[in-house]
């Protein structure tokens, strides 16, 4: 790939330098870097046939490049989020105000993610959440958690720190995730997920044994119902019956694991309609009068009446509803997640209710809201093919270890029919597609549940099959301890896969994975191996698979490849040493 630099200024036409290289041929194509401003762009580009650059120093053919319209980044106009410095600005808005701020966020955001090449799709679908929560309630008094980084963007927008968005997951810049150290509106680091309900019930019965009166809110996703923390946190928090809201944004749509197998959650007027009246202080407080009441009566009446209750709300309430009431939180939902008014009044409510113990609030959210009107931002929407999402990388890009690996144990899978991924983590990674594609039913991905992941991969290889784990390194530390119990000490053969591991630049401190060497290798029966390189990756793959006595690891960075003129060929096992790590 050939790339070229460019200086250009706005109504200037563009003049183009070779950089050490010439332009690409007919069959090829390039990608240049353009600078305007300040600020740099990296633009794919196709040959143009026949053309000739006419200015000075340049030699080939002109590439096609999109109209100049399309290359220069003009922000979009923001006039209500231009007046808000901080979530107490939000008090004083209309509700017409909001909603004109919630686009004027959108379109922040798209700029942003045009800026800084980083995702912002989670974020986009809690636009109207953010405001409301941060309407409602008194943030930093008010303690407002998050699970998930990405879902952040917003809230760091309202909370001061807009002017440092294009320094985003940077060096020296500002953190993906919810940091302590970043702002006083963060009360607790974000990352991994699930861990928002378990720290806001500590800070809430913290509250309690001083005294005080703040709020705790805590948002949690679809991704997080996967992991089991969360629900230990839910059934300890109705236990202990602690004041707290948890909200759920369920950009899903539905609480079934299954989609296909389930409708998507209604959301219609008869639904808002039973969310604002499940949220009343009069309904809350005529059902606590009615349980004292049956509990006076006794005679089975309190237990008779709860399991009427629960049908009831079990009936109106989307599937699934009922493990909530279930775990001890008092289920509300389900709520429209971009209808402004509907969200204020039903977190008005639930602000406004003291001594009720924990409430669950269920949000119906879209995470391909668009903005109305909305204008071309940087490069044309009308390049891509989602707006939300990062261009894809060219098909002729640098392979990466996970590509590699991808392509050498699904060459082993061919031979060997006893191999199964297990993939665990926040998101499967792109290169296993190809495994996923050839074996359908030999891949699983258990989601944001490396415990589980970990004790599955056991049970597969007692039964005889050869399990391939796949966690990321970071991830893999939430897994320990039955990789510990479950594996290492038992001899299981379960074959670890860690890739990110080492540095992980933009993913920061959270993601960094610096710590599987020393806590694997401590391990008495575990074979820890580390490749140099593509080929000796597509060995470690074989050996794994030769190894059926004791577990085994191996880890690889997220980077490209070495020699990536290389062609892959099938591993050959490796003699294990005491040289191994």
């Amino acid at each position: 790939m050939t790339t070229a630099s460019a200086h250009c200024s706005l109504g200037v036409n563009a003049q183009f330098h070779e950089n050490s290289r010439n332009f690409p041929s007919k069959s090829e194509s390039s990608s240049v870097n353009f600078h305007s401003n300040g600020e740099f762009f990296k633009i794919s580009l196709k040959p143009s046939l026949g053309s000739s650059i006419c200015s000075k120093g340049c030699v080939g053919r002109v590439c096609s490049l999109p109209e100049i319209g399309d290359l220069f980044p003009e922000k979009p106009p923001t006039p209500i989020l231009d007046t808000v410095e901080s979530p107490m600005h939000l008090k004083n808005l209309s509700h017409k105000e909001m909603k004109q701020l919630a686009d004027d966020i959108r379109s922040e955001l798209l700029f942003i993610m045009n800026k800084t090449q980083k995702s912002v799709k989670g974020s986009m679908s809690v636009v109207e959440l953010t405001i409301a929560i941060h309407r409602v309630f008194s943030a930093p008094m008010d303690k407002i958690l998050w699970d998930v980084g990405e879902q952040t963007y917003a809230h760091k927008i309202l909370t001061g720190r807009r002017s440092l968005m294009h320094t985003l997951r940077q060096k020296d810049g500002m953190s993906g995730y919810t940091s302590r150290s970043e702002s006083e509106f963060d009360p607790f680091g974000s990352g991994h997920g699930c861990n928002s309900i378990s720290a806001g019930l500590g800070m809430a019965i913290a509250r309690d044994i001083k005294g005080k009166r703040d709020r705790v809110v805590a948002v949690i996703s679809n991704e997080s119902t996967m992991a089991g923390q969360l629900y230990e946190a839910m059934s300890n928090a109705g236990y202990l019956d602690s004041d707290m809201v948890v909200i759920l944004n369920d950009s899903r749509q539905s609480l079934h694991p299954k989609l296909e197998e389930s409708p998507k959650t209604p959301i219609n007027a008869l639904s808002s309609t039973l969310s604002k009246l499940q949220s009343s202080k009069l309904f809350r407080k005529w059902r606590e009068v009615a349980k004292g009441l049956t509990k006076r009566i006794g005679k089975g009446m309190y237990e008779w009446a709860a399991k009427v209750d629960e049908y009831a709300r079990g009936m109106i309430g989307p599937l699934g509803s009922t493990l909530f009431e279930e775990l001890g939180l008092y289920y509300i939902g389900p709520v429209d997640g971009h209808n402004i008014e509907d969200l204020i009044c039903v977190l008005n409510q639930v602000a406004s209710l003291d001594s009720t113990g924990p409430v669950l609030v269920h949000v119906i959210t879209k995470e391909d809201k668009v903005v109305p009107n909305e204008k071309p931002i940087g490069i044309s929407n009308k390049y891509k093919e989602d707006p939300y999402e990062m261009d894809p990388q060219p098909s002729n890009c640098t392979q990466t270890y996970s590509d590699r690996f991808a392509e050498a144990l699904t060459m082993e899978a061919q031979i060997d029919k006893d191999i199964i991924v297990v993939h665990a983590g926040m998101g499967m990674e792109p290169s296993l597609k190809l495994f996923q594609q050839k074996f359908p039913d030999r891949l699983f991905d258990v989601g944001m549940a490396e415990q589980h992941a970990v004790t599955f991969s056991a049970g597969l290889s007692c039964g005889g099959l050869k399990p391939f784990c796949i966690i990321p390194s970071t991830f893999l530390q939430r897994a320990y301890d039955q990789v510990v119990h479950d594996v290492d000490r038992q001899k299981i053969p379960v074959r670890f896969v860690i890739p990110s591991a080492g540095l992980v630049g933009s993913d920061g401190p959270t993601n960094c994975g610096a710590f599987d060497i020393t806590f694997m290798s401590c391990l008495p029966n575990m074979i820890v191996m580390a490749p140099s390189d593509e080929i000796e990756l597509a060995n470690m793959v074989a050996t794994a698979s030769c190894i059926d006595d004791r577990p085994v690891c191996f880890r690889y960075p997220r980077g490209a490849i070495v020699k990536s003129n290389s062609s892959l060929c099938h591993g050959v096992p490796i003699e294990v040493k005491e040289g191994f790590l």
